[in-house]
């Protein structure tokens, strides 16, 4: 595979993507590990199963709306059998995201291994840590053991994101000023349309502006702070971080204005996921205008920031809040947001924990390849087949 874009600030630093034989003399890191004890496994367990209760139990009951659950039986199951449909073409989406983003040049990672890695990362997402912390640290270790150097995988982690979340401060720009001028159709409450796209402006300001940081910005610190004692090698830890964000923003705006078409897969990834609850809402009902399900659905996903695991009780809360904000019924709204959220959400845990043992199996192979490569020729082998080979002559 040959690189379709040349990106300055990782050439500058290393090889793109090469595979890197002696990388295991110099890194041997391990997979990230959270020390979890029986104790917090079983915290982990009850809050699960509290969240879950709540929501699909307590809380049409605290709504007033005890038949809200008859409904189920009453779901079209073509339409339930579309928000399977909708959910994998998501996941393809964010695989082909991934790898126009990665891989680009020589590598070990082809389809197989970029879906391992999405799909284990988007469980430990789900599982493990809020704002994708998880995934984005079992990603980063598995591009690292593939050989990638580490400048290169923070870079391109940051593109990632940036790629993504463009796509989301877009939506709430676009859908939420374009629901409170009349230009799409549906209710526009201030709240719910107004704020989440000045919220969208201000995170498309802030980083154009870390993009414009210079190239060599750290260097400039480093160099600085070398006659500044102390206080300057604080400066320098500091400056680290938004120099690697902003590498990572100008990857992201170099790829667009290239015009990768694999870029697409991250308007497939959200496209399709609202789609998911697009269906489920015509499972159960009619569906609310289009614009106001992009709305409600970004403004649910903030909640993704929330310090708990994948953002359990607080996406749905924030999702059903919003539909009801824009008068769309509480009881179909619970329901759709609820279906929606078991093939989103709880449905690809279960093939991203495979994917995760598929994916431990893999980096194993990856590093246990070099080593037989490199391994020398032992003529001890050769003499005991020798022996071997003379003894069965004999005994024969």
């Amino acid at each position: 595979m040959t690189d379709r874009v040349v990106i300055p600030e990782e050439a500058r630093t290393a090889p793109i993507d090469t595979d890197n034989p002696d990388v295991e003399a110099h890194d041997d890191e391990e997979m990230p590990r959270r020390p979890v004890t029986r104790r917090m496994a079983l915290l982990f367990g009850l809050f699960a199963v509290s969240a879950v209760g709540f929501l699909y139990f307590v809380l049409p009951q605290i709504a007033g709306l005890q038949d809200t659950w008859e409904r189920i039986d009453e779901g079209n199951p073509w339409w339930i059998a579309m928000c399977l449909v909708f959910e994998l073409c998501s996941f393809a989406g964010y695989v082909w995201l991934f790898r126009t983003i990665f891989i680009r040049g020589t590598t070990r990672i082809n389809w197989r291994e970029s879906y391992e890695i999405t799909m284990a990362s988007l469980a430990a997402t789900r599982l493990f840590a809020a704002a994708g912390a998880g995934g984005v640290a079992l990603t980063a270790w598995a591009l690292r053991r593939s050989g990638m150097e580490r400048r290169i995988v923070a870079c391109r982690m940051v593109a990632q994101l940036a790629v993504l979340y463009s796509f989301y401060m877009a939506a709430l720009v676009l859908f939420g000023l374009g629901l409170r001028v009349g230009i799409l159709a549906g209710p526009a409450p201030f709240a719910v349309t107004v704020v989440p796209a000045i919220f969208g402006i201000v995170c498309f300001a802030v980083f154009l502006a870390i993009a414009l940081l210079p190239g060599d910005f750290d260097r400039r610190i480093g160099q600085w702070s070398k006659r500044q004692g102390r206080l300057g090698r604080f400066a320098q830890r500091i400056a680290a971080a938004p120099a690697s964000v902003a590498s990572g923003v100008r990857t992201a705006l170099r790829l667009i204005r290239a015009r990768e078409v694999g870029l697409l897969g991250g308007v497939l990834w959200w496209a399709f996921d609202i789609a998911t609850l697009w269906a489920a809402f015509h499972a159960f009902g009619e569906a609310p205008p289009w614009a106001v399900i992009v709305m409600a659905y970004f403004v649910g996903m903030i909640a993704n920031t929330l310090p708990i695991p994948g953002g359990i009780g607080g996406v749905e809360g924030g999702m059903i809040g919003a539909f009801v904000a824009f008068d769309v019924n509480a009881g179909l709204a619970v329901v759709a947001v609820l279906v929606y959220r078991a093939f989103a959400f709880w449905l690809p845990t279960i093939p991203g924990t495979i994917a995760y043992f598929q994916l431990r199996r893999t980096v194993q192979r990856w590093r246990e390849a070099p080593r037989l490569e490199r391994a020398p020729h032992d003529p001890r082998i050769d003499s005991m087949a020798t022996i071997q080979s003379e003894v069965k002559t004999s005994s024969s």
